[in-house]
């Protein structure tokens, strides 16, 4: 893998002029779930039938390995109700595409654990919102808890060590930490914590959901006290503003840098957090596939182009943050050169009452199980320089658990 520019520069600095081929790819095969989170990034439950077939995802899987992506992060939507599923898997690993994937463990069944315990390429990531039922299953639906609790005692009994635990942050469960590391321990799993953010559904549920300013301070003194083993998705490199500790994870937004989405109609976004016309840079069914999307498209050379820091830029926390998620921003309606909604220095809650947030921009697409979205509330409710590849992760390392870095070295 190699960079898309010529001068060299150290290697994380680079990483804001973006890589000839991302690091942390996201794919979503289906929209199509059986549940219906409230905050869901994708607002799925419908299938889309324009979704890519079987031939043109093998196609996508290909183009993948001759670009060198070392690993896919696979969902949805609930990935595994696809029928071919098993089938694409087995084609990605056999193709060098290690992947790891996203489930509410549904299709966890003891036979399907085993075969995945026998993988050293296949990485499994169950989602489990509350460390109860009464907590979970508010967000995720009835009986979703149960079933995430059976698909890691299957791939408990057999043999899968280290698969994740996948817990999205909401001001009801931020209490619950503890005990989300105490399910991980009990099944051999590792926690993983990752940011809400108001985009799909969870766009409608934001205002009601995500950490008050008395909890972020109570998540970053967890993370700093306890968070050496527990994975954080680089969603938190906000938290850094605190100023006591280093947050794990790539110090800036790699959006259409290191990072993107190809959605089930092979649409392909900057951010899998910002799942909107605005940040379309292309279709992986264009002419040039993928990789002419990926080096070529206008969205991304121009997300790849020196950043200023805006009004962030004069701030004393502004290198620790580097002005936060930018999709966090966009469906808030701040300024993308402006403050994180969650300012730890609190600038983004005082710009929030300063803009009209009934004007924010909404998700483009819902495939929401229902036809119609829940009203929203007013305000919204609940280019790299370098000549060395980077050479593949070892089969143990899942690649973009910590941080887009995590398993990669120079050459």
């Amino acid at each position: 893998m190699t960079a898309l520019s010529d001068a060299p520069l150290p290697l994380v600095e680079q990483f804001q002029f973006g890589l000839d081929a991302p690091i942390c790819l996201t794919w979503e095969l289906t929209y199509a779930c059986n549940l219906s989170c409230v905050h869901c990034l994708s607002s799925s439950g419908r299938r889309d039938p324009r979704e890519l077939s079987t031939a043109e995802c093998k196609a996508l899987i290909d183009e993948f390995e001759r670009m060198q992506i070392f690993y896919v992060n696979i969902g949805g939507g609930e990935p595994t109700v696809r029928p071919d599923f098993w089938e694409l898997v087995d084609y990605a690993t056999e193709h060098h595409v290690g992947v790891k994937f996203s489930t509410n463990g549904v299709k966890i069944t003891p036979t399907v654990a085993a075969q995945l315990a026998a993988s050293d390429y296949v990485d499994v990531q169950i989602s489990l919102d509350g460390a109860t039922a009464e907590i979970n299953d508010v967000v995720r639906g009835p009986g979703s808890y149960d079933t995430a609790i059976r698909a890691m005692e299957n791939l408990k009994a057999a043999g899968f060590r280290g698969f994740k635990i996948s817990v999205v942050m909401t001001r009801e469960n931020v209490g619950q930490l503890d005990a989300f590391k105490a399910i991980a321990d009990r099944y051999d799993a590792q926690l993983r914590i990752t940011r809400l953010r108001p985009s799909g559904r969870g766009a409608d549920v934001w205002d009601d959901l995500h950490v008050t300013a008395e909890q972020q301070r109570e998540l970053y003194d967890w993370l700093v006290a306890h968070g050496e083993n527990v994975l954080t998705g680089d969603s938190f490199f906000h938290l850094a503003g605190f100023g006591d500790g280093a947050m794990p994870g790539l110090n800036l937004c790699g959006a259409g840098r290191v990072v993107c989405l190809v959605d089930p109609v092979g649409d392909v976004y900057a951010c899998p957090f910002a799942i909107h016309e605005n940040f379309l840079a292309g279709n992986v069914r264009d002419t040039d596939g993928f990789r002419g999307v990926w080096q070529t498209s206008e969205l991304f050379t121009e997300l790849r182009q020196p950043q200023t820091g805006g009004a962030c830029s004069s701030c004393s926390a502004f290198d620790s943050c580097r002005g936060g998620c930018m999709a966090a921003k966009f469906f808030t309606g701040l300024p993308l050169d402006g403050p994180d909604p969650e300012c730890v220095k609190g600038h983004g809650e005082r710009m929030l009452t300063l803009v009209d947030r009934t004007g924010a921009p909404k998700p483009s697409l819902d495939h929401s199980h229902r036809t119609t979205r829940t009203p929203r509330r007013t305000p919204v409710t609940v280019t790299l320089s370098t000549s060395r590849p980077l050479t593949p992760p070892a089969a143990a390392d899942r690649a973009c658990d910590e941080n887009p870095l995590a398993g990669f070295r120079p050459a």
